[in-house]
């Protein structure tokens, strides 16, 4: 019979591997590797205080950013007419293959509209699992398409899962391109249940904060409407990216995380 110090030498190693796993699997829902990140009110610390950004200072306002990843879809098209009778401006974070080639008047519309465009790579590939040269193609290919649209590149990224490391830091930065992570995520790809999507983004929604969302799946758009409503009745002002930083200026190389 094994004595109780034995035991207590295996209920402590079964604790630190139970511990490991654990912080592993809280790694991986971060969707971030160990990387410096700068936060949109540090982004906004070095401008003149006298500097401002359109009609929106969110040096002020309480400032939060609606943002779409991996479309544009056939769910698109509804989404854009309710952000504009809604009077919000998103961001949003385009796939290349089966989407920009898909749906060019989609990408066209958003830019119209007022829309930030920005890139989701070509092929949603996990860009810290793959080559500089085949990181550089997911980059370049979504940018020339989009470029080819709306007339210029976009400047903001986000990578799948949001996984980055200091070689994709670094060909972001020669390509004149900044990370966009974020702070709020309703887990859209993990039900259709709207009601759910928009309670689980209102509980998480802060000043300053991100908004994940995908329009590409059932539940989400449906539930756009209510979560604009309630943090619009919370004080929250809508805006891109850029205005969540401005007066400061997305830095090439750099990420930006709430």
């Amino acid at each position: 019979m094994p004595s109780l110090t034995s035991k207590m030498k295996k209920r402590a190693s079964g604790l630190r591997a139970a511990g490991v796993i654990v912080a592993a699997a809280s790694l991986a829902l971060t969707g971030c590797a160990k990387v410096d990140t700068t936060a949109p009110s540090a982004a906004r610390t070095h401008v003149s205080a006298q500097a401002r950004f359109g009609t929106v200072d969110c040096r002020e306002a309480k400032c939060i950013a609606l943002t779409f990843d991996a479309g544009p879809s056939e769910n698109s098209a509804r989404l854009l007419d309710i952000l504009k009778e809604k009077h919000v401006p998103a961001t949003f974070f385009l796939l290349g293959k089966r989407h920009i080639e898909k749906y060019p008047e989609l990408v066209e519309r958003m830019a119209a509209e007022g829309h930030e465009v920005a890139s989701h790579t070509w092929d949603h590939k996990i860009l810290t699992r793959i080559g500089p040269q085949q990181i550089r193609e997911e980059l370049e290919r979504p940018n020339e398409a989009i470029e080819r649209l709306i007339g210029h590149r976009p400047t903001l990224m986000r990578p799948p899962q949001g996984r980055t490391d200091a070689t994709v830091q670094k060909i972001c930065k020669e390509l004149g391109m900044s990370e966009v992570l974020w702070s709020v995520t309703a887990k859209d790809y993990t039900t259709t249940d709207s009601d759910l999507i928009t309670r689980r983004v209102l509980a998480q929604a802060s000043r300053d904060g991100i908004i994940l969302l995908h329009d590409i799946y059932k539940g989400t758009v449906p539930a756009v409407p209510g979560i604009i409503d309630a943090l619009k009745e919370r004080g929250y002002v809508f805006v891109t990216v850029p205005q969540l930083l401005a007066p400061g200026k997305p830095e090439p190389g750099k990420v930006y995380r709430p």
